[in-house]
């Protein structure tokens, strides 16, 4: 699955929907043009560009000094503050000891030692059902799933166990610090199981948190606000910004509040929603839409899924003023290709289409 963005074009009094998904757009029919000669590194290149732009977050002190970080280093910053300040705190999954695939607890484990960042077997499951019961004996759990992809396998305990566990004890005993991170996200090259976006499987469950940050600065302060949640909360994190966004991160700790969505950008004809990478595929598609036809597009990002912001995204009462059906662009119902992933993925042309359709519905 493709993470999705919705679209909704307001009217004088409300906000209103409509559907998007609209035709490929030159730019992308251009990959099946080129000649003959054309070097592989050259079609390489093409077909693994990233399909939007990183915009880094304006540098802030609010949270005291600060150093530049893409956006594994934040994740590291984040857990390396917890690790030091909360001797109960626990990080393990698959090569966490050696970094993690993408170095996301690199030098940790020499750090504060192999009882406290350790690998774990080869098994979602049991990868999950153990941070559970930690939890439960009153550690703070962080557990990592190598690949969003690969959590599937601990669906149940997930949605069975840890989101129920309050519940069914009458509120006796609960698994709310256990935080499960994991790499989330289209790559371009990443194929059917390294670039699915599984979040809205989980987003009917109640009993669970989920958060997507769009850059480092929001990953670092919506992780620290994970941990510390009295809730079970996932917490995805978009690879494809592992290293390519880059901002000032805050060195200390600081936590950006869960359950709040912000508002990006200000306009008054149509809202784009979206969470994590798709994020900057929109805030690109609101500057095409001012600079083409003249549409003034607010950009929100939602940031938490589970619960998420109803305020902001439904003011002014906008589900009564519809004056067109909700839609989501998003990719298709297939499995992830491989090559016809530029095809696939809700880019910023889809999107364009998408209120191009909408102002003329």
């Amino acid at each position: 699955m493709a993470a999705a963005a919705r679209v909704f074009i307001r009217g004088a009094h409300a906000t209103l929907s409509v559907p998007g998904a609209g035709k490929q757009s030159s730019a992308r029919s251009a990959l099946l043009k080129l000649s003959p000669g054309c070097s592989s590194r050259l079609k390489t290149q093409q077909r693994h560009a990233a399909h939007f732009t990183f915009q880094p977050e304006p540098v802030t002190t609010q949270y005291g000094p600060t150093q530049k970080m893409n956006l594994f280093q934040s994740i590291t910053s984040a857990l390396d503050n917890t690790l030091a300040s909360d001797p109960t705190a626990v990080i393990f999954g698959e090569d966490v000891a050696f970094g993690g695939v993408f170095r996301c607890t690199v030098g940790l484990r020499d750090k504060y030692g192999k009882d406290r960042v350790f690998n774990t077997p080869l098994c979602e499951q049991g990868i999950v059902g153990f941070g559970i019961g930690a939890a439960v004996a009153g550690a703070t759990a962080i557990a990592e799933i190598q690949f969003a992809d690969y959590i599937f396998p601990a669906f149940d305990q997930i949605v069975n166990e840890a989101a129920k566990y309050r519940y069914r004890s009458g509120n006796l005993f609960d698994c709310g610090n256990l935080t499960i991170r994991a790499p989330w996200g289209c790559v371009g090259h990443g194929s059917l199981y390294h670039s699915q976006s599984p979040e809205a499987f989980f987003a009917h469950c109640p009993g669970i948190k989920i958060v997507i940050p769009r850059g480092p600065l929001e990953a670092k302060g919506l992780l620290l606000s994970c941990i510390a949640d009295n809730n079970p909360c996932l917490f995805f994190e978009p690879k494809i910004l592992y290293r390519a966004a880059v901002e000032q991160v805050p060195v200390d700790s600081y936590t950006i509040p869960l359950s709040q969505a912000e508002v990006l950008q200000e306009g008054s004809d149509v809202t784009l929603v979206a969470w994590g990478t798709q994020i900057h595929v929109l805030k690109e598609v609101a500057n095409m839409a001012q600079e083409k036809l003249g549409v003034s597009c607010e950009v929100i990002d939602l940031r938490t899924i589970l619960p998420w912001d109803t305020e902001t995204i439904c003011k002014e009462e906008c589900f009564l003023n519809l004056e067109a059906p909700i839609a989501r662009v998003c990719g298709y119902d297939t499995p992830f290709p491989h090559i016809f992933e530029p095809f696939y993925i809700p880019d910023k042309w889809k999107c364009f289409e998408a209120i191009k359709r909408m102002i003329n519905y």
